[in-house]
Order: C-alpha cells, then structure tokens, then sequence
C-alpha cells in the first residue's frame, strides 16, 4: 500500500499530471471518433515521449488507453457507429435509448460502468501483478522460452479469424524478428547490406504501419454524421443513486469478466464486452429486452471492456507479454524508453512500476470528470469530415516515423508495413500475431537457444524444467 501511495504521489507531480489528462482527453477523442482507434492514438503520440522522463510518458499513455475504453462509447450510442470493436455491443441497447430520447442517461451509465470497471481492475491489479512478478523471478531460460511460446500460441488461438491465417501472420512476424544482430554470435542476419537494420526492425514505423496506415486508408471512404439531439447539461448526464444500485449486480460481474479477460493474452475488450453482455441477458428475468434500450445492456460491455485494461497490463508488465494490441503497443513504448516488463522490472524499477499504478487511478477520475464535463466538444468532433481528418493523421504519422532515427527509411517502412497491413485486413489475416511476433520474436530465440547451449542439443531440457512443462 505505501508503493501505491508513492506511485499516486509520483504521478500527481504537476508535468506527470498534465500530461494524464491530456491522454484522458485525447483517448475519448480517438476512441469516440469511427475509424480511429486507442492503439492509433498511443502510436501517434509516442515520438513525443522520446525525451520525456519514464513516469511523465506512462502517465500520457496510460491515460490515452484509460480514455478510450471510455469514449467508445459515445459514437456507439449517438450514431450507431462504435468508436472501438467493443462498444458494438454497447451499441446494441444503447443506440435504441438515444432514439427513445435517453442519450444522457445511456451516457452517463456508460460512463460510470467504465470508471467502476476500471477501479475493480486497478485493485486487482495492484494485488496480483506484484505476486505473479515474484514467482516469474523463479523463470530460466526454458522457462521463458515456453512462457513466450505459449503466449503466442494464446493470441494464435484467439484470433477472430482461421487459425491457420492466424499462424501465418505469427509465422511472418517471426521472420521479421530474426533480422538484424544474432542475439547469441552478433552477426547481422537477413539485412542485405541495409545499414539501418541491422539492429532489427524498428518497432515505431512497424507500429505506426500495421495500425495506423490501413485505418487511413479506409477510413478516408467515410462520410460526415448526424447527430441526434439531446441535453448535454451535467445533470442530464450523472446517473441517480438509484440507477447506479439497480446495476451492481450487471457491474460486479461484468467487471470480473473483464479483468479476468484481459488475463488471457490476445483476447482484447471486444471478447469481454460480448461475454459480459451475454451473461448479464442470460442473467436477467427480462432477457427478451436486451437490444431494445436496456440500461444493464449498456452498463455491462462498458464495465467489462474498462476492466479488462487492468487485466491486459498484468501480464504486460509481469511476463512481458500484453494481453491487447493496446498493450502491445505500451510494451514497445516501454522498449523504447528502455525498460524491460517482466518480473524484473519489479526489482529494478519497482517505484516506476507504481507509478503506472497511480497514473492509471488518477486517470480513471481524469476521464469520468472530462468526459462528464467535454461532451458538447466530443459530440462536435464526431462531425469533423473523414477527408479533413484523415489526412491530418496521415502527416502525423510520417513525422512519428521520421521523428525515431531522423532518417527518411523508416518512413518508407512504415508504409511497407502500412500496405502489409491493410491488405491483411482486406483478406481477413489478423496483424496482432504478426505484431506481438515480431516484439517477442527475439526474446523467444535467446531463451531457447540459451536453453539449448545449456543442456547441449537437448529439447529434453523443456520438458523437465516443471514450470517449462506446465507452459508447453
């Protein structure tokens, strides 16, 4: 508890906190907007955080992945058209409440539903991460190499498409991992004479490609919206005392489902929101209503998918392994900023590691309270036209690139990898195998063939080592 204090205390200093609600803010903005996603918006702004300190830079993405399990869901329930893959669920009752006329109050539970799911995840999170970070201190080289193994098989088996089109993209992750520097004899591999590769592919412009680049392209296909009309006075927006004590059941559940979720490596908020959803309808002695304007309907994917932050980071910042693309993405910008997640990060940098802590409590206010508060300016960014907005981000997304090394080549990666990403989702190939391959791509290679060195040839060596067996 005194870690937790210090880390809240380190995050209220007033640049760590500045930059959070600007996260906040920015999280809702890329989140409530169709077409823009969190993971776009943490790419966009992580060239920014090169010569920020550690805690300063954490507290800007965190409240960027904090805001956006939020700000979902005001597309969804305005226009019908969710802001994040979760709040299509959220969509579901409460777009049917905004054309009764109740777009406040689906809001504001909305709202609310977030900011309690986050706070279950944020406890839970504090209690078990520091547990499971002592007993990976245990792990071996075999060890490792099984953990990252099985993680990859995890986030294989998840996918949303075929497993096989998803082995594939682990597959070509895996093979762009092994360019550059042999993490055993330092010989460079696969580089064709390309200086700027031969410390490996940069995770930025790759980041920056594989999420960015294809939302561009067809998000510049859209049109403008129209909005419906409704109050957006505070009052009109805060739930009663009552409302609230109707939903704890939906809220206390949904919330275990979410942090419980976000565990398992390459599941994502989506998975949450559909299972706390289907067990809140199954649950509920009116079930026939769900999907007509029900407020549990709301309350229940919003609660699940702010939830499962929490839980996502638990492995990230344990094992080293993100449990979302979000956390994919703040396991590069930890890279970046040269720190390593895993049980380690615990002993060397353990005040940092609460610091995470507190910038995600504080965040969970910041973004109820703006949100609250920024409504009327969300619902008008909702009505800046796809051919403004998309080209803006486009350029930012070449600075972001050329920002990393200065150098013009990895400009030319990012839209390289830009092209390979949108025509995977044109073919329905999932990229986060491909992404989380490529991040954990070397650390899996320099485990098993350190494992290998020591039992002299032998794999035998994965299968005796019990924690290696129990992975496998």
């Amino acid at each position: 508890m005194n870690l937790l204090v210090e880390g809240i205390v380190q995050a209220l200093a007033w640049k760590p906190f500045l930059f959070a609600i600007l996260g906040s803010f920015m999280g809702i903005v890329f989140a409530a907007i169709p077409g823009l996603t969190v993971s776009m918006g943490i790419i966009l702004l992580l060239p920014f955080t090169f010569h920020m300190a550690s805690v300063t830079s954490m507290s800007l993405l965190v409240g960027v992945f904090v805001g956006g399990m939020t700000g979902g869901s005001i597309s969804a329930i305005l226009i019908n058209i969710p802001g994040n893959p979760a709040a299509i669920v959220t969509s579901l009752d409460g777009h049917p409440l905004a054309r009764k006329g109740r777009a406040g109050v689906a809001l504001g539970v909305a709202f609310f539903s977030s900011f309690l799911g986050g706070l279950f995840s944020l406890a839970c999170l504090v209690t078990i991460a520091p547990q499971l970070a002592d007993f990976a201190l245990k792990f071996g080289a075999p060890e490792l190499a099984s953990l990252v193994l099985l993680g990859l098989c995890l986030i294989c088996g998840f996918a949303q498409t075929s497993m096989s089109k998803a082995l594939i993209s682990g597959v070509l992750g895996l093979s762009f991992a092994t360019v550059g520097m042999d993490p055993i004899d330092s010989i460079p591999r696969f580089t064709f004479s390309v200086v700027q590769i031969q410390q490996g592919v940069s995770f930025l412009p790759v980041m920056i490609g594989l999420f960015a680049v294809p939302e561009i392209i067809s998000g510049m296909r859209g049109s403008a919206v129209s909005l419906p009309d409704f109050s957006t006075r505070l009052r009109d927006l805060l739930p009663s005392p009552g409302t609230l004590a109707g939903l704890w059941k939906t809220l206390a559940q949904s919330s275990l489902i979410g942090t419980t979720i976000g565990l398992l490596p390459g599941t994502g908020s989506a998975v949450a929101a559909v299972l706390s959803y289907n067990t809140a309808q199954r649950r509920s002695t009116e079930p026939e209503s769900f999907g007509k304007g029900k407020l549990e309907g709301v309350s229940a994917p919003e609660a699940a998918n702010s939830a499962m932050t929490g839980g996502a980071m638990i492995p990230m910042l344990t094992l080293g392994i993100p449990g979302d693309p979000v956390t994919a993405v703040m396991l590069g910008a930890l890279t970046i900023q040269g720190l390593a997640p895993g049980p380690l990060l615990f002993e060397s940098h353990g005040g940092f590691v609460f610091s995470i802590f507190g910038s995600f409590f504080i965040a969970l206010f910041l973004t109820i309270v703006i949100a609250l508060l920024g409504i009327r300016l969300f619902v008008q960014v909702l009505r800046v036209p796809p051919g403004l907005l998309f080209p803006s981000i486009a350029v930012f997304c070449v600075i972001g690139a050329f920002a990393l090394q200065n150098s013009f080549f990895d400009v030319f990666l990012m839209i390289g990898f830009g092209l390979l990403g949108y025509f995977m989702q044109k073919f329905d190939y999932p990229i986060m195998p491909l992404l989380l391959a490529i991040i954990l791509g070397p650390v899996f290679e320099k485990n098993a063939r350190m494992s290998l060195i020591l039992s002299d040839g032998d794999p035998g060596i994965f299968f005796r080592k019990p924690i290696s067996l129990v992975f496998l």
